[in-house]
């Protein structure tokens, strides 16, 4: 069908802002860039600030139904709605905060194509700073938007919806398989730690190569390191990956690459940080820094074999793992 293409500004009411530093008493629910998943497009945690000690850009107050846009690294897209238990919320000025005037465009409906790639190229192809990459308001509310009926909105939205429903059933499918094939892998060849059927012991570094991934410059997140065209798996990667790494949300620029270094496709990345022995195997060529160690083998199914020995070695490495800022294993 054809639609016609409307600029999200018309379609989005004022949002108010304030300043709790001056106005606010008690505490404030603060709503920061890191409070968004990006992978689940849903805001998945909340601050609490004193009103008088608020983040600087603590500034703009949300509603329901309000759909929040990062302008900052709009690469990353990330975006999530507001929902009831948000009333109220202040959100950082980080945020593009869209508020549909819901006579012309349905809340579901904006957020569904705020995450497309049609949407993400655009602010992509407007953003300015070459390390910092970032939008203006303006600039997100310039972008157009096919605008069918209402009603045609909200079928549209319902669809989608659904689709998503079953991208998330289909990961909890994934996370039964993943339980019932490590009872498999004990069947088959008994518990690793206890080793009741005397299998040969040997270390990983006898059974392939084993390094520790290269991030030499410091300050890691150091803008003149990122946004480059050579991919950068992260431990959040890693855990997220369903055991196969199939896509990345980071890249090293040319700089980047020089102070690390790139593990070949088959490489097992196994998370030593924050995320303890989570592991994936990589199916294209790519960069991991010193939080995730790489496992590599010429044997065949060995790489896999070892994967699955970590799963069952997850809880202990875990409960091992000292903390002072976040958990690591050497």
């Amino acid at each position: 069908m054809s639609a016609e293409s409307v600029q999200l500004g018309q379609l989005v009411e004022k949002v108010e802002k304030w300043n709790p530093r001056k106005d606010g008493e008690g505490e404030i629910s603060y709503i920061d860039l890191s409070s968004v998943d990006r992978e689940k497009k849903k805001i998945v945690s909340i601050e609490s600030y004193v009103a008088s000690e608020a983040p600087s850009r603590a500034r703009q107050l949300v509603d329901d139904g309000d759909i929040l846009v990062s302008t900052v690294r709009p690469n990353l897209n990330a975006v999530a709605q507001v929902f009831p238990e948000h009333n109220g919320m202040t959100a950082s000025t980080g945020f593009c905060v869209l508020r549909p005037i819901e006579t012309k465009i349905y809340p579901r409906y904006l957020l569904h194509w705020v995450k497309t790639r049609v949407f993400i190229d655009g602010l992509v192809s407007v953003a300015t700073g070459a390390s910092y990459p970032a939008v203006s308001d303006s600039k997100v509310k310039a972008t157009k938007i096919p605008l069918p009926p209402l009603a045609e909105q909200k079928r549209i939205a319902a669809i989608l919806d659904a689709a998503d429903k079953l991208r998330a059933k289909r990961r909890e499918a994934i996370a039964q398989l993943d339980t019932l094939l490590q009872s498999t892998f004990l069947d088959m060849f008994g518990d690793p730690v206890t080793n009741p059927m005397g299998w040969e012991l040997s270390t990983l570094d006898q059974l392939g190569g084993l390094d520790r991934g290269i991030s030499k410059h410091r300050p890691r997140n150091d803008p003149a390191l990122l946004d480059g065209t050579h991919p950068l798996i992260q431990t959040g990667d890693v855990a997220a990956s369903e055991g196969y790494i199939t896509k990345y949300r980071s890249t090293y620029s040319d700089f980047g690459l020089e102070q690390s270094k790139k593990w070949p496709p088959g490489t097992l990345c196994i998370t030593i940080a924050a995320n303890i022995a989570n592991t994936g195997i990589l199916t294209f060529e790519s960069c991991f820094p010193d939080s995730v160690v790489g496992f590599t083998s010429d044997k065949e199914g060995r790489v896999e074999y070892v994967q699955e020995v970590f799963k069952s070695l997850k809880t202990i490495l875990e409960h091992r793992a000292p903390q002072v800022a976040q958990k690591n294993i050497n």
